[in-house]
């Protein structure tokens, strides 16, 4: 009888050890999906991440090569008006007051018109930064559509 309660208790024993071993099986195998689950999500994440940087580098050297062009543009025709190569075309009109007197009116010793060196390089400056600013707005409307949405 001592040898029956003696397997029996080893039986018991032997279970009791199975079914702990299977709860830590169990136990370990949902840690582990739920482990490859985050993996995979970090993976997808710096996927992403890694296409969106490359995107906002794209727009950051397509209008910085485009703010270069207009800069080195502008910088040529700065030059070609210092040298005397082209001239600025201004809208203006004369505000000097016309005389009452029916005689043919000439202009034949007025000067032409022009800017000072100062307000002509106000007017690159200007256009300098009307440039920039075009370019900086490009850049932040591109980044609003083309790189904001796909946030992960």
């Amino acid at each position: 009888m001592r040898e029956g309660i003696f397997i029996l208790v080893l039986c018991l024993v032997a279970w009791f050890g199975f079914d702990l071993l299977q709860g830590q099986r169990d136990t370990a195998r949902i840690e582990r999906d739920a482990a490859l689950f985050e993996v995979n999500g970090l993976r997808e994440a710096a996927r992403i991440s890694g296409e969106m940087l490359a995107e906002r580098d794209a727009i950051d050297l397509q209008r910085t090569q485009e703010l270069n062009h207009e800069r080195a543009e502008n910088d040529a025709l700065r030059l070609d008006v210092a040298t005397g190569r082209k001239r600025l075309r201004l809208n203006a009109t004369c505000s000097a007051p016309v005389p009452a007197s029916a005689g043919a009116g000439g202009v034949a010793d007025a000067a032409t018109a022009e800017l000072t060196t100062d307000a002509r390089s106000d007017y690159f400056t200007l256009r300098d930064q009307l440039a920039l600013s075009r370019q900086m707005i490009l850049g932040l409307q591109d980044h609003a559509l083309r790189v904001c949405p796909r946030q992960p």
